[in-house]
């Protein structure tokens, strides 16, 4: 099966929050602080928190 370049793209927006990679930013979550975090992946802060915010609910 083909797969186009609409289909990569939406592929990794799906994977991706925030402009963040999820899996990456849990495994890290627990072992930085939200200053190192948002240092780490090249964001701001406030997009760390809201980050955080999603992952309780």
């Amino acid at each position: 099966m083909r797969k186009s370049l609409k289909h990569d793209v939406l592929e990794h927006r799906s994977n991706t929050l925030f402009g963040l990679d999820f899996h990456k930013f849990i495994e890290k979550e627990h072992l930085m602080t939200t200053y190192e975090l948002a240092e780490e992946f090249g964001v701001s802060l406030e997009a760390v928190k809201k980050l955080k915010q999603r992952l309780n609910r």
